[in-house]
């Protein structure tokens, strides 16, 4: 009896097909809160809004006390797992997707390098000063479930090569802005609290390659890992990558030897008349569909399994509550003000402009000196409208802008410039494209 072998093409492309649709139902959904927080801000129930984001949460014992803020916790902890999906995507990518090899990599790095060059250079150019120079790190990154979902508002016209231009260049930017929170906004390293977290790392990871099977032991490993690096000074969310990297992403089973295993099972479970009732009668029966579900198991690899499963938590949940935690701005009767501001204004010329030139210039670059090809069926204004796209910012940038500024003023200044630079980027990526992509698609 023989097992059907699909081919692996397709196989890719659905579960491409399956992400881009993930991040496009999320968008929306994200879409909303970030509204909703808006007009909480900016309504005569404002003051509501910041008592909630500003409510302290956390525990006792005797008359010591650990607590923060709501917001804080949805920060620390909760985009913690947003990290994690980032470093399972950031893993998958580098090993077996389009960031595998130099010649896949070497167009969307090259691009996302250039999206982050020079939106920084712009930034700093305009903001020389100590304290709003530290926002340089706010305009660099990409916010892949925008973007992604406003791409998909162009339907089949979008060559699938293009999505996954966009798709690539964006996992390689947040790579770039896991790097910037790590080295530059950490601004005191407690070393004994560093070497905890390796410690627990490495156990972790031990852990897993004895393919330990207890959920209390990962659980109290995992936590410790969080509050470790949390007590060190690097970012909390940084654990999520930390343990992300552990994850392995390849199957534990060899499909070779998974197929003759499964043949082997088969052909014991058909040896006996199989009905629902007849592994209640009979126990070898029962023990072969045992053995052939957890080898199946086996084969799927945990880093995907894990990724599938978390994906809705962090597209309906974590970032939603992220957005409703950190976009309630009020906008006030000097907005125009607001908006010339050096940190506001930079951010949008970052975003908007620095994302246009750096994407499309790094590009035209790379592929002109020979050492990358354009993706098939692609045309340059394509990498332009997509380049446009790139300025949606968002939650990278909302995320970075806490960590950069410790005057609530700039903070303030940096989320009206994130999301002025997001809407006119968005709009003006969707009307590039709606413009140059195939009409009879």
């Amino acid at each position: 009896m023989g097992l059907a072998q699909p081919s692996n093409e397709p196989n890719l492309k659905d579960a491409f097909l399956r992400f881009f649709e993930s991040e496009v139902a999320g968008s929306v959904v994200l879409l909303a809160c970030t509204i909703i927080a808006m007009a909480w801000a900016n309504s005569p129930w404002a003051v509501w809004y910041q008592k909630l984001i500003h409510v302290k949460i956390g525990v006792s014992w005797g008359e010591s006390v650990f607590s923060l803020s709501l917001q804080h916790w949805v920060n620390d902890a909760l985009m913690a797992v947003f990290f994690f999906v980032v470093g399972l995507e950031i893993k998958r990518e580098i090993l077996i997707g389009h960031l595998s090899s130099l010649k896949k990599a070497i167009l969307p790095v090259t691009a996302a390098a250039g999206g982050m060059l020079i939106p920084a250079v712009i930034f700093l150019s305009l903001n020389p000063g100590e304290e709003a120079a530290r926002g340089w790190g706010v305009p660099v990154a990409t916010d892949i479930a925008f973007a992604l979902g406003i791409l998909s508002l162009l339907g089949k016209r979008v060559p699938i090569t293009l999505k996954l231009f966009l798709t690539a260049l964006a996992i390689a930017d947040d790579i770039g802005a896991v790097l910037v929170i790590a080295l530059f906004y950490t601004e005191k390293i407690r070393w004994t609290a560093l070497i905890v977290s390796g410690i627990l790392t490495f156990l972790l990871h031990r852990a897993v390659r004895i393919r330990m099977f207890s959920f209390k032991t990962y659980a109290v490993l995992i936590i410790g890992i969080w509050v470790a690096v949390f007590a060190s000074g690097i970012h909390a969310t940084i654990a999520g990558i930390l343990v992300a990297l552990i994850v392995p992403v390849r199957a534990r089973f060899e499909p070779k030897k998974f197929i003759a295993f499964a043949r082997e099972k088969i052909q014991e479970i058909e040896s006996k008349e199989m009905t629902r009732e007849s592994m209640l009668l009979h126990q070898d029966q029962l023990e072969s569909v045992t053995e052939l579900h957890k080898a199946t198991t086996a084969l799927k690899p945990v880093g995907i399994s894990l990724e599938h499963y978390l994906h809705s938590f962090q597209a309906f949940l974590v970032l939603p509550v992220f957005a409703l935690c950190n976009a309630g701005v009020a906008l006030g009767s000097g907005l125009a003000e607001t908006l010339i501001h050096s940190v506001s204004f930079g951010i949008i010329l970052g975003l908007f402009l620095g994302k246009q030139i750096g994407v499309t210039l790094f590009s035209w670059v790379i592929i002109r000196a020979g050492y990358a090809d354009m993706p098939e069926g692609v045309t340059w204004r394509q990498i332009y409208g997509v380049s446009c796209l790139a300025g949606v910012g968002f939650t990278m940038s909302l995320f970075v802008s806490d960590l950069a500024f410790k005057t609530a003023s700039f903070v303030e200044d940096a989320k009206i410039g994130i999301l002025a630079a997001s809407l006119i980027s968005g709009i003006i990526g969707y009307l590039v494209l709606q413009r140059v992509l195939p009409r009879d698609a």
